[in-house]
């Protein structure tokens, strides 16, 4: 993240579209590839939802600035559970945004409307003294021309597909693009709070959009009939359950929690599985936003003492003490092997912090 950079960058001057022929889609602005650091990440998590919950803890080791100052965005899937990320600082966002046509437009990086390059290939357009690169994974960037030699030797040279001006002899490797090559993946910055504000509709859209919202009314108020309803036979059967603890147990009657109540009446082995459940369920929802960044090596659960206690192994001792304030437990003591660390962290009955 730190290449990119603080200057703000009007749409005006993010209209030059790359050297290649493929146009750009309509209502689309291309952003200039220096501002935007892409990144391919593994996101194995089955909601959209929970991968935007994840996606900070998931690259903040890898980017140089505070995760609070950067605005993230989620592209195509391009791999198994990986996915196509931008990282772009907020200023950056607001200035293309404010600029000529950019209230209502799509900011894509420029470097994404270059081609796919074949496997272990980039694809480069070089244009005067810029350069923009588009890898194998979808990924990308931009750099001034004089420092692409550099950064394609410390690649270890891979084959380059030229689709602007020829490449230096130094490459060797002078190629052009399939005739048929593939667009990949791309991503809208235009995503989170600075989606873009729907639009007033018109004419006969405004017909369609009225006749669907009075469809919806309908649906909600047979849904709420059902709501009322099933409450009302809710509170038959805890009528019914009262009658019947007070036929059981005369004078036992404490309050209004049915529950409870019943509970205590039943022996003991009659009362369900204990805190174990509720124990897993309540430290699944605390790990759940950081388990990207985690891995279970192992569970061990003590009912008498109403404990679970997780082994859990991370990248680095931050995530772990991430883990520990989540679940409600005593600070973790990391242990270093193989380049990772893992710890056990407890897990006592009552709710989480």
């Amino acid at each position: 993240m730190g290449t990119l950079r603080e200057t703000i960058v009007t749409v005006a001057a993010a209209r030059r579209v790359p050297a290649f022929t493929r146009p750009p889609a309509a209502g689309t602005l291309f952003v200039p590839g220096e501002d935007v650091l892409l990144l391919a990440v593994d996101l194995p998590l089955a909601s959209a939802a929970r991968r935007l919950e994840a996606l900070p803890f998931a690259i903040e080791d890898r980017i140089a600035d505070p995760i609070e100052a950067v605005h993230l965005a989620i592209g195509g899937e391009i791999g198994s559970r990986r996915y196509l990320v931008a990282v772009v600082r907020h200023a950056a966002m607001q200035g293309w945004i404010a600029g000529d046509g950019g209230a209502q437009a799509a900011l894509v990086p420029d470097v994404l409307a270059l081609p796919m390059p074949a496997p272990a290939t980039w694809t480069v357009d070089l244009r005067g003294a810029r350069a923009l690169v588009r890898r194998e994974d979808g990924t990308g960037f931009a750099l001034p021309a004089a420092q692409l030699e550099a950064v394609w030797r410390a690649a270890g040279r891979p084959p380059c597909h030229a689709v602007g001006e020829a490449l230096a002899p130094a490459f060797g490797m002078p190629a052009d693009p399939p005739a048929e090559a593939p667009p990949g993946p791309t991503i809208d910055l235009r995503q989170g709070i600075y989606a873009r504000a729907l639009r007033r509709l018109e004419g006969p859209w405004r017909r369609v959009a009225i006749v669907i919202a009075i469809g919806l009314c309908g649906h909600l108020g047979l849904l709420m009939a059902d709501t009322l309803a099933l409450r009302r036979i809710a509170d038959d059967r805890r009528d019914e359950t009262r009658a019947l603890i007070a036929r059981a147990a005369p004078g036992q009657w404490g309050g209004d929690d049915v529950m409870t109540v019943a509970m205590d009446l039943l022996p003991a082995s009659d009362r369900g599985a204990g805190p174990l459940m509720p124990l897993l369920a309540r430290a699944s929802a605390g790990l759940a936003p950081l388990m990207p960044a985690l891995a279970v090596r192992s569970i061990a659960f003590d009912a008498g003492a109403a404990t679970l206690t997780l082994d859990l192994e991370a990248r680095d001792a931050a995530t772990l003490a991430r883990a520990a304030r989540a679940l409600g437990a005593a600070a973790p003591v990391p242990v270093a092997e193989g380049g990772r660390v893992h710890a056990l962290l407890a897990v006592r009955g009552g709710p989480l912090s």
